[in-house]
């Protein structure tokens, strides 16, 4: 395991920590995932992203990930509540399907996208369904606790007994007076005690499909309980980092961590990592706005407030040229900016993959190009392990590809860095660009053979000085993003970078 001190942001706590896993080398990672109702969004992509790169990087350096990602696909209610209809059974019956239809089409679609962003699968992909078992069982220990109650066949988390053992609240910083206030009078009118109070188990009503039978009644678990059951089942009852958008702080998370403690007697995370919102033109998004952009539509620019299609690694770099604990805003300036310069990265990858040492006679050493390269690799380590800053990543690999094209360039020689530095910068901005930033060059089936078809009809054509023709095909190869580059050693091509 390579020595790296990381340090993360802690939701919990508020402040940046020491990464320390609670067994190492062995990590475990739990994010929560979508729920399966319609088509993966802008707000799917980034925690997807993130949470895949800081897997990637933590396995770089060395550590055994389990990566647990789940898929809800029942109990999650519409405006996020305690009543009212499932969000999959009133998708499946609006389109009078079965909800698991629901689930299996809107499931293989967002794996679609995550494949096309080049998000690796998780170790483990559990959904809630196939859990019913696992929420029950920690149900009956919660009432056993004496943290939850029965009313009407429906189970609920007593907020107000927790808070009295355990304050609820650490993680988004809420106090429960507060929440007392701004919860609606119940009047009655609700099976809970208080408003404060969430659903762990649901009566089913006589319209509701979804349901499965348990000691309160035939019904559904909360939504806050799936993951609290997965994540101690896959990775125990307690693990090292739990992630998502900031969005889910409260109330799921806050919830997650009172069933957890009332369960468990434990915070079943020490590490609490939230990535920040995607923002549409200043804007959140929202359907209501007209500015709700799936990843389908993003990809092939079919939506009024895209000016072109914008390519899966285009998204990816995107998102990953921000830290993810900031606001990232979406505009197509911003999207044209990110293809630009993940053209550029790709250019620099092509290069750096097809650079070899090649030695020099008489060439002294150049200790100030040594102190910058040695410089720039270290900020690279900066920035991923100051919570993950792929931003100033990002901008360090740009500094060490000026490095690599002074040598690729001849105006610098690879003899006055020496051969092992040569090496190591190369071989970092590789495995970087490509195994920890996911970054990969978006090519179609047989572009290669176009590519080299047409570079043999442009020399042919400039040999004979049909210039019409050679400008029939730099415009052509433009179209797809290529430029052609006449070289003393011939023709090379490039990713086109404006």
């Amino acid at each position: 395991m390579q020595e790296q001190k990381i340090r993360v942001y802690n939701s919990l706590s508020g402040k940046k920590e020491n990464f320390e896993p609670l067994n190492p080398p062995f990590v475990g990672l739990y994010l929560c995932g979508p729920t399966v109702y319609g088509d993966a969004h802008l707000g799917h992509a980034r925690p997807a992203v993130t949470f895949d790169v800081i897997c990637r990087y933590l396995e770089y350096l060395g550590y055994k990930v389990r990566y647990v990602r789940n898929i809800t696909d029942v109990g999650h209610l519409v405006n996020d509540a305690d009543e009212g209809e499932d969000k999959i059974a009133k998708k499946a019956r609006l389109e009078q399907l079965e909800p698991m239809e629901v689930v299996q089409y809107y499931t293989d679609r967002y794996h679609k996208d995550m494949k096309r962003l080049n998000v690796r699968p998780p170790s483990i992909e559990p959904r809630a369904t196939g859990h019913i078992v696992e929420q029950v069982e920690m149900i009956k220990k919660i009432l056993d606790e004496g943290y939850a109650y029965e009313s009407n066949g429906s189970v609920y988390f007593d907020v107000l007994k927790y808070n009295e053992d355990k304050p609820y609240g650490i993680l988004s910083g809420r106090k429960i007076d507060e929440m007392m206030e701004g919860s609606r009078s119940l009047d009655g009118q609700s099976d809970k005690k208080n408003g404060v109070d969430f659903a762990l188990w649901k009566k089913a009503d006589e319209q509701h499909i979804m349901r499965w039978p348990s000691p309160w009644s035939e019904g559904f678990p909360g939504w806050h309980l799936e993951c609290s059951a997965m994540s101690a089942k896959y990775l125990g009852e307690q693990f090292d980092i739990h992630g998502g958008g900031m969005d889910l702080k409260f109330p799921h998370h806050e919830a997650e961590i009172a069933q957890s403690t009332a369960c468990h007697h434990k915070i079943p995370a020490k590490y609490w990592m939230h990535n920040n919102m995607i923002t549409i033109n200043g804007q959140k998004m929202g359907k209501s706005l007209g500015n709700f952009i799936t990843l389908e539509e993003l990809f092939d620019g079919k939506h009024d407030l895209l000016e072109s299609a914008y390519s899966p690694m285009t998204m990816r770099f995107f998102i990953l040229q921000a830290q993810y604990r900031s606001t990232l805003d979406f505009s197509n300036e911003g999207l044209k900016a990110a293809r630009k310069g993940y053209r550029k990265m790709m250019n620099g990858l092509k290069v750096a993959k097809h650079l070899t040492y090649v030695p020099e006679e008489g060439v002294e050493q150049d200790e100030k190009q040594i102190k910058q390269i040695e410089s720039i690799i270290n900020s690279i380590f900066r920035g991923m392990n100051d919570d993950f800053n792929t931003a100033v990543t990002i901008a360090s690999l740009f500094n060490l590809l000026k490095k690599i094209n002074l040598i690729h360039n001849g105006n610098l020689s690879a003899s006055a860095i020496g051969e092992e530095l040569f090496n190591k910068m190369v071989n970092l901005f590789i495995t970087m660009v490509v195994e920890v930033l996911g970054l990969v060059e978006e090519r179609p089936d047989g572009f290669e053979v176009m590519l080299q078809y047409l570079i043999k009809e442009y020399k042919q054509a400039k040999e004979v000085r049909n210039y019409e023709k050679v400008d029939e095909i730099r415009a052509e190869l433009k179209k797809v993003g290529v430029v052609l580059k006449d070289m003393k050693e011939g023709v090379d091509w490039a990713y086109d970078e404006l």
